[in-house]
Formats: structure tokens, sequence, C-alpha cells
């Protein structure tokens, strides 16, 4: 089972990324995986938040438990942006 320090060391784990743009990769069961872009946007106690990037909808969110991520029912993979070069 998992114990309250794993949970809160995930959590301050994302807490790092806040902002940041994600590949989500969900399992909804059956077989069925969702993969969506999106920025994480919010970190609450017991549940995360995810802004997805949705062309048809415009945006959407979605939300998920820290135990989603232990039980890998749900992946988060940071996406390294490129350094930005400002010439002036």
């Amino acid at each position: 089972m998992a114990t309250v320090q794993t949970l809160n060391k995930i959590r301050q784990t994302l807490e790092k990324h806040l902002g940041r743009k994600i590949l989500l990769k969900a399992n909804k069961g059956r077989k069925q995986i969702v993969t969506k872009k999106g920025v994480l946007e919010k970190v609450y106690p017991s549940i995360f938040v995810v802004k997805l990037d949705d062309e048809d909808n415009g945006y959407s969110r979605v939300s998920y438990s820290y135990s989603d991520l232990l039980t890998d029912n749900v992946k988060l993979k940071v996406i390294k942006e490129p350094n930005k070069l400002n010439v002036s």
C-alpha cells in the first residue's frame, strides 16, 4: 500500500514542474489508452490538474490522483522546450 510519504514525494516532484508542458498517457480501462499534450496547471493535496491542448474542443481540464501515477494508470513526461535565444 502506498504510504503518505511516497504520495507526498510524488506531489513535491510535480510541484517542481508546474506550468510546464507535459505528455499525458492515461489508461482508461479495457485497453483504452489516451495520449494528450497539456500543461501541468495546479497541484492540490490529493490531486493534480492538467490543462489539455485539445484542438477540437478548445481547452479542457482533467484531474488525477497521485495514486494514479503510483499505479501506472497515468504516466507523465515533461516536454523539454528548446532554449529560446532572444536577440535585441
